[in-house]
């Protein structure tokens, strides 16, 4: 009984740690995500969608299903077990057990899926606009939830809202 309960402990500690460096885990809705990569960004075989905090790997999975290729960035090592062992028959995905704070983004990146909290937007888009700069390519954001205060929303579907971001000159 002694070791359920360490257990239960590391996972609370686990997921509260999380929290204190990047957004909590909200898991995303199937039928939403098929909205959004129909309607708002459709995805296709040419595409490579990088998915901010992953989770357990829906909207990568949701990608693949569409013929994109998929990159989850996930700092919580449970969920990145969770995605992976979720994800295992899709050879168009990869998950990364890695902090997006200090990563690059794949050259192929074409769009990116991002459900933040409202105190990290605009370090995040500095850090999206550093990575847009770097590749020397527009690239397509996927938010939901959370705005980015200052950029052109170029359509949107309920919460979830697409921006382009252009290389700075």
């Amino acid at each position: 009984m002694d070791w359920l309960v360490v257990f239960v402990g590391i996972i609370i500690l686990i997921f509260g740690f999380v929290v204190f460096i990047g957004s909590p885990y909200v898991p995303s809705q199937k039928r939403y995500i098929k909205q959004v990569f129909q309607e708002l960004y459709p995805l296709n075989s040419k595409d490579l969608l990088v998915d901010i905090g992953s989770g357990d790997g829906i909207v990568l999975r949701e990608a693949a299903r569409l013929g994109a290729s998929a990159v989850g960035f996930e700092i919580n090592p449970i969920l990145v077990l969770i995605s992976r062992l979720l994800s295992r028959n899709h050879k168009k995905i990869e998950v990364r057990f890695a902090d997006f704070w200090l990563s690059n983004l794949p050259s192929a990146t074409t769009v990116i899926y991002i459900f933040s909290v409202t105190r990290d937007m605009k370090r995040i888009i500095v850090k999206l606009q550093a990575e847009t700069n770097r590749l020397g390519k527009p690239l397509s954001v996927i938010s939901y939830g959370s705005k980015f205060d200052g950029l052109k929303i170029n359509k949107n579907i309920g919460a979830y809202h697409l921006y382009i971001l252009e290389p700075a000159r």
